[in-house]
């Protein structure tokens, strides 16, 4: 089923995001995951994909898996360092295997590919999501999401200029959106108010990461550019260095943040699971009587 109809039938869908293995050794590990997420009975899976077109090999097992389960696939696709020709045999595969659903992203730079890579355009190369976005919409067939960035991209001048890029990504053809995480639902209410004065109207998913060790906590912060509110930086100093209570903690954190998105009318939860699956299940049953 495609997500943009969830969105039309449903108040509010509830999804997790889980990442395939770098191996095929590993994949049965990962298929079973996958499954316990998916007895969740979530509104989809969201599988990840990084740069280059030799990982969407494991993407597309990943989401096969998980639409075998019953539940939609939501398939991350790359374009930086992915040529157009692969693009396509891509999307024909997720076309054959049932796949109806993708996340069309730029994405991160391959390690050891010099950054210059992404900033000018090349032949036979897309150069920005938005450029994917319409590429996958001429081709038709599919349910298209993008990324988005309440607190702005790290690569963007300004907050501003991040919302001028993903306007084009709408504009493009990008069904609905989900957003990165963030810690501080203020900070989205914010940004649902500048998108709603740009025009951006398309379903939005909030994306909420339970963060369940420092070590995890910090290593986010070096690639996304999060800013923590002083709530959670009390809760990282006080349980930090004490595992279970940590865990505890950043289990309870996200079940908060969920239920005030809810109760202001968010249309969509999307839960970063980084495939924990038990720490999938233990939010869905502190909001069993919620969603």
């Amino acid at each position: 089923m495609r997500i943009c109809d969830l969105l039309r039938q449903k108040e509010t869908i509830f999804s997790f995001e889980i990442f395939p293995p770098k191996t095929w050794t590993e994949l049965e590990r990962a298929y079973e995951i996958a499954s316990k997420i998916a007895a969740l009975k979530p509104a989809f899976i969201s599988v990840t994909c990084g740069a280059g077109a030799n990982t969407a090999i494991h993407t597309e097992a990943l989401a096969q898996h998980v639409e075998k389960s019953s539940v939609p696939a939501l398939a991350h696709i790359t374009c930086v360092a992915t040529p157009k020709k692969d693009i396509s045999a891509i999307l024909d595969d997720y076309t054959e295997k049932g796949i109806e659903n993708v996340l069309a992203l730029r994405g991160d730079l391959p390690r050891g590919l010099n950054p210059e890579f992404a900033q000018q355009p090349k032949e036979g190369y897309y150069l920005h999501a938005n450029e994917l976005v319409a590429a996958i919409k001429d081709r038709g067939g599919f349910c298209i999401g993008a990324a988005c960035y309440p607190e702005g991209h790290v690569e963007s001048a300004s907050q501003d200029e991040d919302i001028n890029f993903l306007k084009q990504k709408v504009d493009a053809g990008c069904d609905f959106l989900t957003t990165q995480m963030f810690f501080d639902n203020n900070v989205l209410y914010k940004f649902l108010y500048k998108l709603s004065q740009k025009g951006v109207t398309v379903p939005l998913l909030a994306g909420i990461m339970p963060v369940t060790n420092k070590l995890q906590i910090q290593r986010i912060l070096e690639l996304s550019g999060t800013v923590l509110p002083p709530r959670f930086k009390n809760i990282l100093d006080k349980f930090g260095d004490k595992p279970l209570a940590m865990r505890q903690a950043g289990i309870a954190y996200a079940t908060e943040q969920i239920i005030d998105l809810i109760a202001n009318n968010v249309r969509g939860i999307h839960i970063y699971t980084m495939n924990k699956s038990d720490i999938a299940e233990q939010i869905v049953h502190n909001l069993s009587n919620i969603i």
